[in-house]
């Protein structure tokens, strides 16, 4: 099972470690045409904007609609969410529309009000505790109808999902917690698993 991470800016060394942790192959993914080569692709925090022009520029958006259609799972935290979702605001921009979640950049203030947590998901029908950490995070403001809250702190969703899009507002690479990556592998192994 090999899976990419979207090496343009951000933490992205720190999510290829967790994804070695829980037994996958990691794939630092620089070019869209590597894209053909992974299971799954995490795009992970960092500064959205940039994010995004970076993208334009090496043509990743057409490569990443084209990755989401084949069905194959996209995981974005923070600035990963923010490139995924429906509409964002504060201050408005475009984005890939993957999941249908309104997004609220910096929502949670600038750099010194970032904190950690612990929390509950729901995965698999499973509670699970998780370790959550927050930095400049977005705040998802509204979800979907097709869209499943899988976290929340306090009464906000912090991780949702919707079919083969997975997003969060917090870091799990920053914690030693391999729950969330875990839950990612096995949605990119389900996914290779052949149906019934």
């Amino acid at each position: 099972m090999r899976i990419g991470v979207l090496a343009l800016q951000g933490d992205f060394a720190l999510h290829a470690k967790a994804l070695q942790r829980c037994g996958a192959d990691a794939v630092e993914v620089r070019k869209p045409e590597q894209l053909h080569d992974v299971d799954g692709l995490i795009i992970p925090g960092g500064e959205s904007t940039t994010l995004l022009k970076l993208m334009n520029e090496w043509g990743f958006v057409p490569a990443l609609e084209k990755f989401h259609a084949a069905g194959k799972p996209i995981f974005g935290t923070c600035a990963g969410l923010i490139v995924t979702a429906r509409d964002v605001t504060n201050p408005p921009q475009l984005s890939l529309g993957l999941i249908d979640v309104g997004v609220e950049r910096n929502a949670y203030g600038r750099q010194r009000e970032s904190f950690e947590t612990g929390g509950t998901a729901t995965l698999d029908g499973r509670r699970v505790p998780i370790e959550m950490v927050f930095i400049r995070a977005p705040r998802i403001r509204r979800v979907g109808p097709g869209v499943e809250t899988l976290a929340a702190h306090g009464d906000e969703p912090v991780m949702a999902r919707q079919g083969s899009v997975l997003v969060a507002t917090f870091h799990p690479e920053l914690t030693d917690d391999p729950t969330v990556h875990r839950y990612f592998c096995q949605m990119v192994k389900g996914r290779e698993a052949p149906s019934a």
